[in-house]
């Protein structure tokens, strides 16, 4: 496996830091989640556990932060979701782990960063968006900006943007042997993900102003849009250029000899395709265009896209023991030769592997009992664990 013998640290969090720890343990790290015993409901939320292990210690005492200073000093990676000040005030700071052990990748996950004005603020997706102007850009003409789930900033801004440079970071301690303090904001990361809209804006052909919803590749044009078929359900349209969009129109019925897709009145030509498109069924038009090369393609739901025939060639879906009715994504992107580990991998409950970590970093019998007695500690079915 590719990160096989990658030590982790998660502590746990919601959203960006457990999809940075999940995209670890699929590459093979051996992540351990760090649980509060006194908080049950981030771990019930988290639905990206799978493949880690799961500790639950009591941060409030200084026992408890001894013990996780203890992991940390033989970890290579630990990963923190709080705002700036958190980790310090609980005498875990990078300074202090750092001297612990130089060589730790201490990964910072926060809204805004460790400094500026909002440092401090609460904040979600939404936010971050907002701030990094990606938000102004999502929505349809003379409406309101829409909330795009929260992929952009928690997701491909964050937990994405968090392993990437934990990688580079471990790259570089191969020369200097050291770690280092990674400092990664979900706005500027959201912002960063949305680099060429930044770089593009000069580009008359893409932005035909500074409005949302009246460009290339927001809606703007009738070519890159998304149609209701008769039986409600939706086709998406890109066939940005010239060899697609006659193919477009030989699919839809219409003349490529009309005039090409810059010439056309985008309005008219919107109308055109919503009534067209509203005389079939997304299924009809599936048919039509899988023997066309038009960039048209039906709009599927979660189901309906574990059903698709491509994504069943692909395995691109899978249920696992653990949860048969629901089904998730395969790990993407795939290798030739490193042997990646199932997603058939459970979820630990809080505290399930408690006793079993702090035996492998040379806690004794004796220890153990002691810190579950005084609930420094919490392990699940302790009475069937074996010290």
């Amino acid at each position: 496996m590719a990160l096989r013998g990658l030590k982790v640290l998660e502590l746990s969090g919601l959203a960006p830091v457990p999809f940075c720890g999940m995209l670890l343990a699929d590459y093979g790290a051996s992540v351990i989640r760090i649980e509060r015993t006194d908080d049950r409901k981030n771990a019930k939320l988290d639905k990206l556990a799978r493949g880690k292990r799961s500790i639950s210690i009591d941060l409030k005492i200084s026992t408890g932060i001894d013990i996780l200073r203890h992991l940390s000093s033989t970890a290579d990676v630990l990963i923190e979701p709080f705002r700036p000040g958190v980790m310090e005030k609980l005498g875990l700071g990078p300074d202090v782990l750092l001297k612990d052990n130089k060589r730790l990748i201490y990964t910072r996950v926060s809204g805004y960063g460790q400094d500026g004005t909002l440092a401090k603020k609460a904040g979600h997706d939404i936010n971050y968006l907002s701030i990094s102007g990606l938000l102004s850009m999502f929505g349809r003409s003379k409406e309101k900006p829409y909330a795009p789930i929260n992929l952009a900033a928690d997701f491909a801004g964050g937990g994405l943007l968090a392993a990437y440079a934990i990688m580079a970071a471990l790259f570089e301690r191969q020369t200097t042997n050291h770690g280092q303090v990674l400092d990664l904001s979900l706005a500027e990361g959201s912002a960063y993900v949305s680099s060429w809209m930044w770089a593009s804006r000069d580009l008359p052909m893409v932005w035909f102003g500074d409005k949302r919803g009246e460009n290339l590749l927001d809606g703007g044009v009738h070519f890159y849009d998304t149609y209701e078929t008769s039986d409600g359900l939706y086709m998406a349209v890109g066939a940005l250029e010239p060899q697609f969009y006659n193919q477009l129109l030989i699919g839809l019925g219409l003349d490529p000899k009309d005039g090409n897709h810059n010439q056309m009145n985008i309005h008219e030509m919107k109308e055109k395709f919503e009534q067209i498109f509203k005389t079939k069924s997304q299924k009809q038009w599936t048919e039509i265009f899988d023997k066309l090369d038009a960039c048209c393609t039906p709009v599927l739901s979660w189901d309906a896209a574990h059903q698709h025939e491509h994504n069943q060639q692909r395995k691109n879906f899978s249920s696992t023991n653990e949860n048969k009715d629901k089904l998730v994504p395969t790990i993407a992107p795939r290798f030739s030769s490193s042997k990646l580990p199932s997603i058939d991998r459970p979820s630990p409950h809080s505290g399930e592997h408690t006793i079993e970590i702090l035996r492998e970093v040379g806690y004794s019998k004796e220890n153990i009992e002691e810190f579950i007695k005084k609930n420094i500690v919490q392990s699940v079915e302790r009475s069937k664990s074996k010290l």
